[in-house]
């Protein structure tokens, strides 16, 4: 883990979920995945949006050419647990396709202007996925 991730992570844990810097006015969760070839338990601080109970979170990577290791940890393994300010459950991660995808997308960008500048970065369409919380 990289000592920027871990650092997000100590702060949000030590603050109720809260995370000041760049995600100050975001909503952050940890995702907890396992490793698609090491097995290994893999956590990853990740921005998301709720509509209507939904929780999802974005494969944006910042608008690079490739997902991150997370979405192909879960893609291989979609049971997963997820962090909500001081909660944590466990969770099912599915992947949003199609219309749905799409307008779900332009939600977030429309409300976080980098996820538009994180699309239009890439040839790629980012995955949209929904954490079905148990």
């Amino acid at each position: 883990m990289s000592d920027w991730n871990a650092n997000v992570i100590e702060e949000f844990r030590a603050n109720d979920g809260k995370v000041g810097g760049w995600f100050d006015d975001k909503t952050v969760l940890l995702l907890h995945t396992t490793g698609a070839r090491s097995g290994l338990k893999r956590l990853t601080p990740l921005v998301y949006r709720e509509e209507d109970d939904r929780v999802f979170v974005f494969a944006s990577k910042g608008g690079s050419h490739s997902h991150p290791d997370w979405y192909h940890n879960l893609k291989a393994n979609p049971t997963v647990s997820v962090e909500i300010g001081v909660s944590t459950a466990s969770a099912t991660a599915v992947e949003i396709v199609g219309n749905e995808r799409d307008a779900i997308y332009a939600r977030q960008a429309h409300a976080l202007e980098n996820f538009a500048e994180y699309q239009a970065a890439t040839d790629r369409t980012i995955p949209v996925i929904e954490l079905i919380v148990e």
